[in-house]
């Protein structure tokens, strides 16, 4: 315990150098500007800038801090247009919108943004705490984590979207499998067969979250805001009663809960934040469904995946620091950084490279308080966004998610295809379809083929390997007693 105090210090100090400041301080602001940004994501501004991190002969533990500040900053970020516009850049912010955006219909915006940017830095923080005190045991314990073990966590994930239903577990239920049917659009990884792409050229790539997410949420939401011509709706949006101390005491119990998911399941490589969202989300319906209102404008609605979000992020640095295994595409990118410098991550980092290890965790710390300093006192700037009149806000966000849809492809196809898949968000919204289960089902439906594949190759193709470990049996029943609760729950009732 001693050591590790010790070790936290001198981390500190070098975190707390001016020019490590500075850079913590650049890439806060960059990774919300880019978590605001739709289709550019935190993996491509870290790779555009390790470029400029060697040619600025930036020391290592600098470059690393200015980088990871880009990362977890963009969790900071991608909340604004979740809240205010009803449009995800991520998929981890898909949960945001189910109460993030209620919440701004019913002019509480503002309060919604400052509730999301406390819920991220009490789940980043703590998240720090634990990772500088339990680093390397639990990386080692994720990895013990077998391909079956994820297959049995991500279909205890996708048997939970009844919960995100908005009331119709079915229709949620099927939209949820409608994107695990997008999701295998493309070429067989391992087979290398065409899947579902009708011939096209351009859909052998597979879609892109970035054109389903912005079709379906952005595109949709607009087309339907015109055909009811709700013109007066945004200039009320952004005006309403304020945060109350109330209200933050009221989340705390929720952003533990989400932190705790958060944080484990990010340490998990692979698994993600959407997934750490997607469970803190739904843990929190299920433990609220009595006296709740998650999903028409419950700020526990919003707090949870926020927190769990952030929580992850941190969460995903840990096997990468403690192991060398990077837990997401964009902490594959930063160990790539790493190796830049000839620094090999895994248990030695922490004694052979300390200034790295330790200055980064230190540096996380100070960048997540810099990211609240800097949010806060914003909220109210960024809940004008909806005072815009609607002839300048509709097309500016049309024009918006255009930019990002391209920018992530440089595909004139994919714009035609989010066209698509906004008047298909529009359809479904007039049958009371919900779409974020098609967002989850898409994320987690390629996670799963990924995974299964894996398993069933290591075992020869016997199914039973599936069942080959506690942790995979307990999942596995936790998944049947999500299927079976609302119907006990019904015949309860009756």
């Amino acid at each position: 315990m001693m050591e590790t105090f010790a070790a936290l210090g001198g981390g500190f100090a070098v975190a707390l150098q001016p020019t490590n400041l500075f850079l913590a301080l650049i890439g806060c602001i960059i990774g919300t500007a880019i978590g605001v940004l739709p289709g550019i994501g935190p993996l491509n501004a870290i790779a555009l800038l390790l470029p400029f991190c060697l040619a600025l002969k930036l020391p290592p533990e600098s470059a690393l801090i200015l980088l990871a500040a880009v990362y977890y900053g963009s969790g900071y970020g991608g909340r604004i247009t979740a809240i205010l516009l009803n449009m995800p850049g991520e998929p981890s912010a898909v949960l945001t919108t189910l109460d993030g955006h209620p919440l701004a219909k019913q002019g509480r915006g503002g309060a919604a943004l400052a509730i999301s940017g406390i819920g991220s830095f009490v789940g980043a923080t703590i998240a720090v705490v634990l990772m500088s005190f339990l680093s390397v045991p639990l990386a080692r314990v994720a990895v013990a984590f077998s391909p079956a073990d994820y297959v049995a966590l991500i279909a205890f994930a996708l048997s939970l979207l009844g919960a995100v239903g908005g009331g119709s577990a079915p229709k949620a239920w099927a939209a949820g499998c409608l994107g695990i049917l997008l999701a295998m659009i493309g070429i067989d990884s391992g087979t290398g067969v065409e899947r579902y792409t009708g011939g096209s050229m351009e859909l052998l790539g597979g879609l892109d979250f970035t054109v389903l997410a912005i079709g379906l949420f952005a595109i949709g939401e607009i087309l339907l805001l015109i055909e009811t011509r709700i013109r007066a709706e945004a200039a009320k949006l952004g005006h309403g009663q304020r945060l109350t101390f109330a209200e933050i005491l009221f989340c705390i119990p929720a952003m533990f809960r989400a932190t705790g998911i958060g944080f484990v399941i990010g340490v998990l490589p692979g698994a993600g934040a959407s997934v750490a969202s997607a469970l803190s989300y739904t843990a929190e319906k299920r433990l609220n469904e009595t006296n709740g209102k998650l999903g028409q404008g419950d700020m526990r609605g919003v707090a949870a995946p926020e927190t769990a979000d952030n929580a992850a992020q941190i969460g995903n640095l840990v096997p990468m620091l403690s192991l060398g295994i990077p837990g997401s595409g964009t902490t594959a990118v930063l160990l790539g950084a790493l190796l830049m410098y000839n620094i090999t991550p895994g248990p030695l980092l922490f004694e052979q490279k300390p200034e790295v290890a330790w200055g980064l965790i230190a540096s996380m710390y100070i960048g997540n308080c810099m990211l609240l300093l800097l949010n806060l006192p914003l909220v109210g700037i960024f809940a004008r966004l909806l005072t815009v009149p609607a002839w300048v806000l509709y097309p500016g966000v049309l024009a918006l998610s255009f930019a990002g849809v391209y920018a992530a492809s440089n595909s004139a196809f994919d714009l035609l295809l989010a066209i698509g898949f906004g008047i298909m968000g529009w359809v479904f919204r007039k049958l009371d379809v919900p779409l974020v289960p098609i967002i989850l089902g898409f994320v987690l439906g390629r996670m799963l083929e990924d995974n299964l594949r894996r398993a069933m190759s290591l075992s020869d193709g016997d199914v039973m390997a599936l069942l080959a470990s506690p942790v995979s049996i307990a999942l596995w029943a936790m998944t049947l007693g999500a299927l079976l609760w609302p119907l006990l729950a019904r015949r309860r009732v009756a």
